[in-house]
């Protein structure tokens, strides 16, 4: 093959790569009803690859479909001391997206020596608080999240093994008798299709800043679930599907 069809291969290839990513997030919005003309959606958006994923596609997705929708994203500032906020608040200017950066003392609080045990909780408890918070503050009735299909299916089974229950994420969910609602547009895409679409659009994404980040349970469980896939390649699709394929005859109820 000469250059130029390898060019032109390559170009085609990554054109077809990029309709499937913003296909799918938009086969979640429909199929699970995410998005109404007239939202307000509040973007929360961590700094690293699932959220500024979300945000673009959300973002290029307002400029070409019929519906009516408008974005508020939101960064909490942990208080790590790191330039994160500076480099989201110039992303979110040069995107001319409009932006909160809210500061807090969150990581002091779950990384004190009174919370040694489940530092992870703790902080994650008080971020959504926060957000839940700014949606009430600045009218958004809908708050988007970049968890996306492994996120669901790590947490299935992180529920089982450590909280002996059978539950997950869901891409949608209403909050507060209906009065906000949670959604999830990435739950159908799988995180090496994020990561790749972070990496080439140029996102300025960042790791964790906390320093318990790589010791969690979540961890654990990715790496049980990448084990077992190098065994059967359909492993991780048949978790996500067996959430659709529920036996109700086959599970124990208490009497």
């Amino acid at each position: 093959m000469n250059a130029d069809a390898t060019n032109i291969s390559t170009f085609f290839m990554g054109n077809y790569w990029e309709k499937e990513i913003r296909s799918l997030m938009g086969k979640a919005i429909h199929r699970y009803g995410m998005i109404q003309d007239g939202d307000r959606i509040l973007v929360g958006v961590s700094g690293g690859k699932d959220s500024l994923t979300l945000l673009t596609l959300l973002s290029e997705r307002a400029k070409r479909v019929p519906l009516h929708y408008e974005l508020l994203a939101v960064h909490v500032d942990l208080g790590f001391q790191s330039n994160g906020a500076k480099l989201l608040t110039e992303f979110f200017e040069a995107q001319k997206i409009p932006y909160h950066i809210e500061y807090t003392r969150i990581a002091a609080l779950a990384t004190g020596p009174e919370n040694r045990e489940n530092p992870c909780f703790l902080c994650s408890w008080e971020r959504r608080k926060r957000i839940f918070y700014l949606a009430q503050r600045f009218g958004c009735n809908k708050i988007a999240f970049g968890h996306h299909k492994d996120d669901i299916i790590e947490t299935l089974l992180l529920n089982i093994f450590y909280s002996a229950e059978i539950s997950t994420m869901l891409p949608l969910q209403a909050l507060f008798k209906g009065k906000m609602t949670l959604i999830r547009p990435l739950a159908l895409i799988e995180e090496r299709k994020i990561e790749r679409f972070a990496k080439e659009k140029g996102l300025p994404y960042f790791p964790c800043e906390c320093p318990a980040s790589g010791q969690s349970k979540r961890k654990r469980v990715k790496e049980l679930i990448r084990a077992l896939e190098q065994e059967n390649r359909l492993v991780k699709g048949n978790i996500f599907r067996s959430l659709s394929n529920i036996k109700m005859d086959y599970l124990l109820w208490k009497k």
